[in-house]
């Protein structure tokens, strides 16, 4: 009984841990659980944090607009978003991505990759409790400088950046910035550098997306 006890309480602690760690997240470089298990096996990472003021305007929009177009009015969740994915589940149809930005920060720096119900039941408090204590703006540039953007080991904008484009995410154009928000969410089979016709088509959609992303930021005034 005493081991079981031991491990429900190890469990306890590990399942209250993103919690209290959160509210740390308001500063610092946080990165992400991939970027640490990478690491500890030994394999290549390359990550330069850049500030929010120091990334291209043009790649938080085309990431906004490709990822999650109602990121500045929701509150960590997209229900409409996640209530399609149930209903094209049910009816035995492929499951789109429904996560929203938040979402995939809660997953990228406390859970694991992969599609499960376990981890999304973990995920969707976590995106709540994200949304409650970190600004917009930052929860962005958090997912701006964890997320997988290079297919050997580019984490963030500039990393990213830097192998498509060999310069800083700081001056990236809108037609880069699309390019690179087009290989999200896998930088291994889409490329920014040599890009393919699909990534050259939903570059030009998230280019046209980039405007109504910048006036529901100024209307929510989420940032």
């Amino acid at each position: 009984m005493r081991i079981v006890r031991i491990s429900l309480l190890f469990l306890l602690v590990l399942l209250l841990l993103p919690y209290l760690v959160t509210p740390f997240y308001r500063t610092g470089h946080p990165i992400s659980a991939l970027m640490a298990w990478r690491s500890l096996k030994g394999a290549p990472v390359s990550r330069q944090w850049v500030d929010f003021s120091a990334i291209s305007p043009y790649l938080a929009r085309s990431v906004v607009g490709s990822e999650d177009a109602k990121f500045c009015s929701h509150r960590g969740i997209d229900w409409g978003a996640l209530r399609e994915v149930i209903d094209d589940a049910e009816d035995g149809e492929v499951a789109r991505g429904g996560s929203t930005i938040t979402q995939q920060v809660a997953k990228n720096l406390f859970l694991w990759p992969g599609r499960s119900m376990i981890r999304k039941g973990l995920e969707l408090p976590l995106a709540l409790w994200i949304d409650l204590l970190l600004p917009k703006q930052r929860i962005l540039e958090i997912y701006l400088n964890i997320a997988e953007m290079g297919p050997s080991g580019q984490f963030g904008a500039e990393a990213g950046s830097r192998y498509a484009f060999g310069r800083s995410a700081a001056t990236l154009s809108p037609r880069e910035a699309a390019l690179l928000a087009a290989i999200l969410p896998n930088p291994i089979k889409r490329s920014a550098r040599s890009p393919g016709p699909g990534v050259r088509r939903l570059s030009a959609i998230y280019m046209a997306r980039a405007s109504a992303v910048q006036r529901c930021w100024s209307e929510n005034r989420a940032f």
